[in-house]
């Protein structure tokens, strides 16, 4: 298991790295998104701090956006994991209706006379700045989904089950009122702690 996951930190370390702006011309319309976090280090480079892909054909920028520029918290399970990190170290109450999921017609009738919305713009801007001045990324370029799909689930599990894939003691998840993202350095909660990548998968990265 270690000798897998140094050498997938190894490959995702040495390819083109983007950070925010980011030209969506340059990046490829397929694939699996890695990211990266300032001052997060692990196998002599940057540590993995979440993975992810999209679903709909030709949607990886879409998907970027919706984590990098969009500010719908609903449209993006990691910037609600990052608000409620940011919240819960403030020990804010508003922590509460952030967990509000505002998706469904129902919750929209029952929560959205009560939001404070005002306060919730806020939080999603404080969301947007430490994305952007903070993550950085790489793409795995992959067209067929099936495949995107599940050598995502691999590298999560990979790095989930890596003992020295450790956040460091300043990393802001560290304060997420989650236990797995706690636990796992990693801003999910699916996919945690399954089966890690063969030598053949990574083979496949590699090349």
């Amino acid at each position: 298991m270690h000798n897998i996951c140094t050498e997938l930190h190894h490959i995702v370390n040495s390819i083109q790295k983007y950070d925010f702006p980011f030209d969506k011309n340059k990046l490829p319309k397929n694939g699996i998104y890695i990211l990266f976090e300032k001052r997060e280090t692990a196998h002599e480079g940057n540590r993995i701090v979440s993975v992810g892909t999209h679903s709909g054909e030709d949607k990886l920028v879409s998907r970027l956006k919706e984590h990098f520029l969009i500010e719908n918290k609903d449209r993006s399970i990691f910037r609600k994991n990052i608000g409620r990190a940011i919240l819960n170290k403030k020990d804010n109450a508003f922590l509460e209706q952030w967990n509000w999921d505002l998706t469904k017609r129902t919750n929209k009738d029952k929560y959205l006379p009560l939001l404070d919305i005002e306060k919730q713009q806020r939080i999603e801007k404080e969301v947007t700045q430490y994305i952007q001045e903070h993550f950085s990324f790489v793409i795995i370029e992959e067209k067929s989904k099936d495949k995107r799909v599940k050598l995502k689930a691999k590298i999560i599990s990979t790095v989930s089950n890596c003992m020295e894939c450790k956040p460091s003691n300043s990393w802001l998840g560290n304060l997420s009122p989650i236990k797995k993202i706690k636990e796992s350095g990693l801003w999910l909660v699916q996919g945690l702690y399954k089966t890690s990548l063969s030598e053949e998968e990574l083979g496949e990265i590699r090349n």
